[in-house]
């Protein structure tokens, strides 16, 4: 039996998707991983970026602190989390660990978003004597919405396929299956563990792909 045949054979085996080990329980694990490790960073990256595009200064700095966290892998991140205090508990360090990968993708989307605002729009808005909250929020926000919402959507897609990191750590998520499948040297499960997360990442991708259909107009903008 081929790799291709032995792979499909292990997903519709329903033995397979029951249980705390099936995948129906990893990928809630999985899921919840990725929206909390989202929900953190969109705290941490949105109101800075905002806040920065706003002012006009200090942004780009920002941004080029938070990218270097592009040339480090996450993976070493994690590992050298684990080496300190937080390690005994290695649930702290792998969301630590994916913040910090989405964190980048979200405050420069954000913060080219803000800056990219028409001036002639803001200037209009100021002159109809809105004040600098009105401003940003009703106005800057709002204009920014499209690219800022690029930024979450390739958050939520890197994070979904980062987050299979945990399972080397002993965390949950699909991650789990494809690392069971090698401690079995079962072939078969690595790669029905890859396809499922591949499958997961475009389904969350397709999910923002909806959503953007179905948004107002003023969050379609720019996205896609």
């Amino acid at each position: 039996m081929n790799t291709l045949s032995a792979t499909w054979d292990w997903l519709t085996t329903s033995a397979n998707w029951s249980g705390g080990n099936g995948v129906w329980h990893r990928l809630t694990e999985h899921l919840v991983l990725t929206v909390v490790c989202l929900v953190i960073s969109c705290l941490i990256a949105l109101p800075v970026a905002i806040v920065l595009g706003h002012l006009g200064r200090g942004g780009a700095l920002a941004v080029n602190i938070s990218n270097v966290g592009r040339a480090v892998p996450t993976f070493a991140v994690l590992v050298l989390l684990l080496l300190t205090p937080l390690g005994t508990n290695a649930q702290w360090p792998t969301v630590i660990a994916l913040v910090l990968f989405a964190v980048p993708p979200l405050l420069t989307n954000a913060y080219v978003g803000m800056r990219g605002v028409d001036q002639d729009t803001v200037r209009a808005a100021r002159g109809m004597g809105m004040t600098g909250r009105q401003l940003l929020w009703r106005v800057e926000v709002l204009l920014a919405a499209p690219l800022i919402l690029v930024g979450v959507r390739i958050a939520a897609v890197q994070l979904v396929a980062t987050a299979t990191l945990a399972a080397l750590v002993g965390g949950g998520g699909l991650g789990r299956i494809i690392t069971a499948g090698f401690n079995l040297a079962s072939t078969p499960q690595v790669v029905a563990g890859a396809v499922l997360v591949a499958i997961f990442a475009l389904l969350v991708e397709g999910a923002f792909e909806l959503a953007q259909r179905f948004a107002p107009q003023w969050a379609r903008g720019r996205m896609g």
